[in-house]
């Protein structure tokens, strides 16, 4: 009855990490989450307004999307104090999928921007059942890198107009900016409005660089509030405006199967960088606290908090970098923090819906042009192009995708730019004679090593990386290519030894470009010969059941277990 008990409260705390950290709370813990959450929540409610406009939502969306979210991830989420809400990666995404939808009806966007988040956690978790956290990888280093530099530059060109106090649409660069250029020379700038905002902008990013410990988004929000309720300005300037009181019942967004069909596409965009950018930060923050995190199980948490967003009127989240670290800055210790963040949001949605009415729309353009330029990483790019000019081109060809064509469009530009640089990658990858060191086990690239001992009458080749239809003529080519040039500088080759130990793999095509190789070899009179080849590899070679005269083409004699004893052989019999 005991381990029946046990057995059951083991699968609830596995299921559910909330509940077991509840089990074990300690009391010297409650300090630090209380006065975390309190700061996060702080954070929360500017950020929460500022990325649902981004998205082309109403501002009250943003705390739905913040709120639901960040209760759930607490409860079934495998990290401690990661912090789940609205993000500015995320938001131009919605904005690009749900506004060609609905142009003019703002209810019907909210709908829509539901649907896509049920979407979004729905693929998350089909992801996360199927264990296959994996495909993050289509995200590599260098588009998540020029992809967030094109975000950055699409919101903050695409803020400016808030921040001086007109309102201007665009999906890409070239629209945005022309927007911005004709608001500008229209006369549409509203003097106090700019007023207001270029103050936050620059107090924001002055307490950043000054002290980053002090919460310059806090200060500028509410000095900016207080400003405008002081000054007899409130029916001058553009402000968020009073929130609707209560909080919305949950409801499934749209029964139209258009709509759903409309935005998979989207969804699965949305879902692969939400989750990349998640787990990058949930493993960053597990290697600090010593332990480590389930990668599937992460990509299911964030599937569940998306779902239950999707419910109550809120629109796709992940988990915010900015928030998490304030968390972990200010004490978080356990799951708590967040949950007294969304107690601390939901007091101000139902106790004090009015205050939004003094918040400039300008002040929450700075707001959300300083979280935006947050993003912005030229040093990487450098790196990137220091390291790989192949990977720096994908991040400057990523970011111009974003910032020229769209997000959405950007984001399959970026991929499938990264699918063919891995294509000519490994098409193209590194190939070399190996020669005999003195003092070294082994055999060594003989360009690393230039007085290599060559062996007399052998060709030892390298070639790394898998043998598939992309290499396989230029391997074969390669080998003959390195024979002849033996032979021109008067060597005599009888035997060509291949250093298998990085071929992972060979398909089909390789087998008969291999065939074609074996046949030109012979011909000349040199054998082939695969070295430390490994065993699935091998098996693999042998389904094809190659025969010459009804023998086996590659037998026993075509194998050797390492270079060296291969070597030896040739050496003994000469």
């Amino acid at each position: 009855m005991n381990g029946g008990r046990r057995d059951r409260e083991h699968a609830v705390s596995r299921r559910l990490p909330g509940v077991r950290t509840a089990r074990m709370y300690r009391l010297g813990w409650l300090r630090g989450d209380l006065v975390a959450g309190v700061a996060v929540a702080a954070l929360m409610i500017p950020a929460g307004l500022g990325y649902a406009e981004v998205a082309g939502l109403p501002p009250v969306t943003g705390l739905y999307a913040t709120i639901i979210p960040i209760v759930v991830y607490a409860l079934v989420g495998p990290s401690r104090i990661l912090v789940m809400g609205p993000d500015s990666a995320l938001a131009p995404i919605i904005a690009a999928a749900i506004i060609p939808l609905a142009i003019t009806d703002v209810d019907r966007r909210v709908e829509l921007a539901g649907v896509l988040a049920i979407e979004v956690g729905v693929i998350l978790l089909l992801a996360s059942v199927l264990r296959l956290g994996f495909v993050t990888t289509l995200l590599a280093k260098p588009i998540r890198i020029g992809y967030l530099n094109g975000i950055a530059l699409v919101v903050v060109l695409g803020q400016l107009p808030g921040l001086l106090g007109f309102h201007a649409d665009g999906a890409s660069i070239v629209t945005v900016v022309t927007e911005d250029v004709r608001g500008i020379a229209e006369g549409r700038v509203d003097p106090k409005a700019a007023g207001i905002g270029i103050t936050c902008l620059a107090v924001i990013l002055l307490i950043k660089w000054w002290r980053r410990a002090v919460p310059g988004v806090l200060v500028a929000v509410t000095g900016a509030m207080v400003f405008l309720a002081v000054s007899g300005w409130k029916d001058d300037v553009p402000a968020v405006g009073a929130m609707p009181a209560g909080f919305p019942a949950p409801a499934l967004p749209s029964v139209a199967f258009a709509d759903w069909a409309s935005l998979l596409v989207p969804a699965v965009g949305i879902a692969l960088i939400a989750f990349a950018d998640t787990s990058v930060l949930s493993r960053t923050f597990a290697a600090r606290a010593g332990h480590t995190v389930d990668g599937n199980q992460e990509m299911g948490a964030v599937g569940v908090a998306n779902v239950a967003t999707g419910f109550f009127g809120g629109f796709p989240v992940t988990v915010s970098s900015t928030r998490t670290a304030v968390a972990a800055a200010t004490g978080a210790r356990t799951q708590l923090t967040p949950v007294i963040a969304a107690a601390v949001l939901l007091v101000a949605l139902l106790a004090l819906p009015g205050v939004t009415a003094y918040l400039p729309s300008a002040a929450l353009a700075a707001v959300v042009m300083t979280a935006a330029l947050s993003l912005v990483d030229v040093s990487s790019v450098v790196e990137l192009f220091r390291t790989d000019r192949v990977e720096g081109l994908i991040s400057i060809v990523a970011f111009l995708g974003v910032a020229v064509l769209g997000v959405l469009e950007g984001i399959l530009v970026a991929i499938g730019l990264a699918f063919v640089a891995f294509i000519y990658s490994v098409s193209r990858p590194y190939r070399t004679e190996l020669g005999d060191v003195p003092g070294l086990r082994g055999y060594h690239d003989v360009t690393a090593y230039p007085h290599a001992r060559l062996i007399p009458g052998t060709l030892i080749l390298r070639f790394d990386a898998p043998l598939f239809f992309a290499n396989g003529a230029m391997f074969a080519n390669w080998v003959r290519d390195q024979v002849k040039q033996a032979r021109s500088a008067g060597r005599t080759i009888h035997v060509v030894v291949l250093a298998c130990e990085p071929i992972t793999h060979i398909d089909s095509t390789a087998i008969d470009e291999l065939v074609e190789l074996d046949d030109y070899l012979s011909s000349h009179g040199i054998d082939l010969v695969f070295a430390e080849m490994k065993d699935p590899v091998r098996r693999q070679l042998e389904r094809y059941r190659l025969k010459v005269d009804g023998k086996p083409r590659f037998g026993p004699g075509h194998f050797a277990p390492t270079v060296g004893s291969m070597v030896d052989e040739i050496l003994d019999e000469s």
